[in-house]
């Protein structure tokens, strides 16, 4: 992209439809005279009171608790320099954004016409009440360490200096793993630092903690080396002035171990590199241009480790990764402070997290096959999901210990999946099943495993021990793309065609065409058949070698139906298979059905659909609600399709009172409280929230689900096929990993129930 089409772009980013980035939203009712005398005037003195009375109460009663302070006077933005508190608002917008996004934190940025350090001290002081949080932003040194110093000392609230700390927390996670990945003695190491502005100050002091020695480094700022024989140094440039005989950058770099570079883009030379130790750890983080570009430096070296502030190469030292965790963890225990004991926990907590297990949709964002540690994977991505609920109980537990927490956390657990919750990246009905799957981990064949993305699932299921894995496919592929997958375990592979398998085949036809032998089945078509991996996966499940299976992913959904039909067949009671897909949308979690197998069921199927909906619900720990729905409601139409959902209900209401169900309706009713009790005060679903939703027929149930994946971006589990004596259930055509290590997860807690049952 040309950069007059990049200028273009941001322009009208940020001004088109509507100027800026962030706005203010009501999180309470607004529509009536009564919401109004409750949010202002009368009813908003009780909270004033209250509050005065006792100030802590303001945490009660507003939004104080989530709500930080980005507060810049315009005099170093990004790399751009003393441009004015106007024209700093939209780096402190998106800085808001971020917070919102990443840590559902709530932001005012506030620009500030103060250079002097009193008057803005003053300033950020008398504001500070409205704030849970203060953070400080593109101020210049040295003014940026009184500002942040006093402030500190004199506010009772977290405040921090992102430019510094969020730099340094980062770079000293990523120096401390690449310390390992090279297995220097970090006591020993010799660094050199370009740079000696607020970033690298914070940079070098935390480094010091992380167990650097001070006779080690070497600072440089624009004039060379800062040595102590130099006149005029800053306090915080005299803490880093050395003794040693050397003027000039590239004498620095000679044997040099570590170079951390916040400087300028382009000082680092391909000789200045060659000139470093064995194994040299580079951090070239000036933005956008770093002090030697990547591509250059892993040219010139080919044993370094090297990591920038962009996002187009490995290892990316991104602020994000930190402030809007940091903040998080402190704002919940309520922290007075951000102390030197709550940012080595956010160093030690990412530098961990790099070495876990990557989920696959961080592959996805990236565009890798399969992040794993090493030394292009030092530090998480910035979209890692796992960030919210790592990063921030290290900071809490932190400020807990070190006595600067007024408000402790009690439940772990419980606060985790509060954070889960707050991204919407993990929610409540995913992690409940995955938990449940892993108390008692089932075998799962995964059909189709000779596919990319069905082996990235199956490694999933098998490294978060939801499920042990059967890999069914071409033995060969498999282990190729098990090796490029970094997925060593020692997981049983099939390959249902080789000849190591004749016997079992043998043994799996035989017993197929017993029960198929009158109808139309010979022994010679069933051998034929057991070649096929799913005919050879059901046969699996059916004699107890595996105990669940998964398939669907490269076949269309009707040819993979009826292999599993002839061959599992229905379970006890059941006179039809039905199939439900979970919808995890913005008001909650929705079962709707039958997404995928009865085209136009009748009244009997309906209710029998569903009964096994509801069970699958309560599986779920959900209280199921359901809804029948038509484009009618309550016998306004007496089309044959209405009918036969009232005849449903009916049946329902008499032989199952305990079901909550209620019908026809139409959906707006079925999903509007206030519309329902104003026109049908008698319906049983009054006072309840929907989350079941049954269709007159399989057209509109299918289109349903796949728009609101589609336009309202809910995520999908499914779908679940009900009904099935074994546990099998079938993907959709080019599922996601995501999806299917879901449908991993449903398929083990199947073979769990259905283990209970027959026992």
């Amino acid at each position: 992209m040309s950069d007059s089409r990049k200028r273009r772009e941001a322009l009208l980013y940020h001004a088109k439809p509507k100027p800026g980035k962030i706005a203010v939203v009501p999180t309470k009712k607004y529509a009536t005279q009564h919401d109004l005398s409750l949010a202002y005037s009368p009813g908003v003195a009780e909270p004033c009171l209250e509050i005065a009375k006792d100030k802590k109460n303001v945490y009660k009663y507003t939004a104080k608790s989530n709500l930080v302070a980005v507060i810049s006077n315009g005099t170093a933005v990004l790399g751009l320099g003393d441009i004015g508190p106007e024209a700093s608002k939209p780096v402190m917008e998106g800085k808001g954004l971020l917070f919102k996004i990443f840590a559902d934190i709530d932001v005012f940025d506030i620009e500030v016409d103060a250079t002097d350090v009193d008057k803005f001290v003053e300033t950020v002081k008398a504001i500070s009440p409205t704030f849970g949080g203060i953070n400080l932003e593109d101020i210049k040194a040295p003014e940026a360490f009184e500002i942040e110093r006093r402030l500190k000392e004199e506010l009772d609230i977290p405040v921090m200096h992102d430019d510094q700390h969020g730099t340094a927390i980062i770079s000293a996670a990523a120096l401390k793993n690449a310390i390992e990945i090279t297995q220097k003695d970090i006591s020993k190491a010799k660094f050199v630092v370009n740079g000696a502005g607020a970033a690298a100050i914070s940079c070098t002091r935390l480094y010091l903690r992380l167990g650097a020695k001070k006779e080690n480094i070497v600072m440089c700022d624009s004039k060379g080396v800062i040595r102590k024989d130099r006149d005029n140094l800053t306090p915080e440039k005299e803490e880093f002035a050395t003794e040693k005989d050397i003027n000039t950058l590239e004498e620095a770099m000679q044997n040099a171990d570590v170079f951390i570079g916040l400087s300028k883009g382009n000082v680092v030379t391909p000789e200045m590199l060659l000139s470093m130790a064995k194994d040299p750890i580079v951090f070239a983080m000036a933005n956008p241009d770093p002090e030697i570009s990547y591509d250059l430096a892993c040219a010139t070296r080919d044993d370094i480790v090297m990591a920038t502030g962009r996002s187009d190469h490995p290892n990316q030292v991104n602020n994000v990764l930190g402030f809007p965790f940091i903040f998080r963890g402190a704002l919940d225990v309520r922290a007075t402070k951000i102390n030197e004991e709550m940012k080595m926990a956010a160093v030690h907590a990412l530098a961990d997290l790099a070495k876990k297990s990557v989920p696959e949709q961080v592959n996805i964002v990236y565009d890798e096959v399969s992040l794993s540690f090493g030394k292009d994977y030092i530090i998480p991505k910035p979209f890692d999901p796992r960030l919210i609920y790592e990063i921030p109980p290290a900071i809490a537990k932190a400020a807990i210990d070190s006595g600067v927490a007024s408000e402790p956390i009690e439940d772990w657990d419980k606060y985790r999946e509060e954070l889960m919750d707050r991204s919407g990246i993990g929610s409540k009905e995913i992690r409940l099943l995955h938990n449940r799957a892993k108390r008692n981990p089932k075998s799962v064949v995964f059909a189709e495993a000779d596919q990319l993305d069905v082996l990235k699932a199956a490694q999933r299921v098998h490294e978060e021990r939801i499920g042990r894995p059967i890999l069914l496919g071409r033995k060969e592929v498999i282990l190729e793309m098990k090796q490029e997958l970094g997925f060593n375990a020692d997981v049983p592979i099939i390959d249902p065609k080789t000849d190591e398998e004749e016997e079992r085949r043998n043994r799996f036809a035989e017993k197929y065409w017993q029960t198929r032998q009158r109808k139309g089945i010979t022994l010679l078509q069933a051998r034929k058949l057991m070649r096929e991996r799913n005919y050879f996966a059901a046969m699996m499940v059916n004699e107890s070698e595996a105990d669940a299976l998964i398939t669907g992913y490269a076949r269309p959904y009707p040819t993979v139906v009826k292999p599993m039909i002839e061959l599992i067949g229905k379970d006890r009671g059941v006179t039809r298979i039905t199939a439900t897909n979970l919808m995890l949308t913005k008001r909650g979690p929705m079962f709707l059905a039958d997404t995928t197998i009865n085209i136009n069921p009748t009244a009997k199927d309906l209710a029998k659909i569903s009964q096994m909906t509801y069970k699958i619900a309560k599986m779920f720990g959900m209280k199921p609600n359901i809804a029948m729905l038509s484009f009618s409601n309550f016998g306004s139409s007496n089309s044959e399709s209405s009918k036969k959902i009232q005849d449903a209900v009916s049946y329902i209401h008499r032989h199952f009172p305990n079901v909550v169900v209620d019908g026809e309706l139409q959906a707006d009713f079925a999903l509007n409280p206030e519309m329902l009790a104003k026109e049908f005060p008698f319906s049983k679903l009054n006072g309840k929230k929907v989350n079941v939703l049954i269709f007159p027929n399989l057209e509109s149930a299918n289109i349903t689900y796949k728009l609101l994946k589609q336009i309202d971006g809910s995520e999908s589990i499914g779908p679940i096929i009900l009904g099935f004596k074994k546990p099998v259930h079938i993907l959709q055509l080019g599922a996601s990993v995501d999806e299917m290590v879901n449908m991993a997860a449903v398929a083990v807690v199947d073979a769990q129930q259905k283990q209970r049952q027959n026992k």
